[in-house]
């Protein structure tokens, strides 16, 4: 690794810019630095995540899923650059089947809740969403990594059935919907 941060602020981004990996600047409002930030915001939700008692698979998983999406930042931050290679899209899929194995099929809607660290995993999953939805964007106006698309695709998938596995550990269950006209 290059430079290391000795100095945390450089007076480089008063103006409004920032500085890309590739040495390029570009306004901090750009499509591209919108989209790298909320993968870090999902990283960061990630990691509030992993605050909860959430088991050991979780930890594992959630725990990797925050290195690869350090990666995504990077990925994202160095225009025509590729980080996250197909097996990091596979490697989710996997964590899907595994987690989802034990859970009942879902008859009906969920709510975000069920228990603290089911409600953090559901805001990350809303935040990836975002993410992607940013990444769509982005694609429109340049080139992205496709595998990249896909992956934060799955990781929403997975974070969705994270939150049910949290929601129901301990015991716990998860909040059904009800249609307004059987709320009563």
């Amino acid at each position: 690794m290059g430079n290391r941060l000795s100095k945390i602020y450089t007076r480089t981004g008063d103006k409004g810019t920032t500085g890309l990996g590739d040495g390029s600047r570009v306004d901090k409002d750009s499509l591209r630095v919108e989209t790298y930030g909320t993968v870090d915001e999902l990283n960061s939700l990630v990691g509030l995540v992993l605050t909860s008692d959430v088991g050991k698979a979780v930890a594992d998983c959630l725990t990797r899923t925050q290195h690869e999406l350090f990666d995504l930042g990077g990925e994202l931050c160095m225009p025509g650059y590729t980080l996250v290679p197909e097996a990091c899209v596979e490697q989710l899929e996997s964590d899907l089947d595994r987690f989802n194995e034990d859970l009942p099929p879902l008859k009906d809607f969920i709510l975000p809740g069920g228990s603290e660290a089911a409600a953090r995993c559901h805001l990350a999953r809303t935040v990836c969403r975002r993410a992607e939805r940013l990444m769509v964007s982005l694609a429109k106006v340049e080139d992205i990594n496709e595998v990249s698309l896909r992956y934060l695709n799955r990781l929403s998938d997975l974070l969705f059935v994270i939150a049910r596995v949290l929601a129901r550990a301990n015991g716990g269950s998860e909040v059904l919907w009800v249609h307004g006209d059987k709320r009563g």
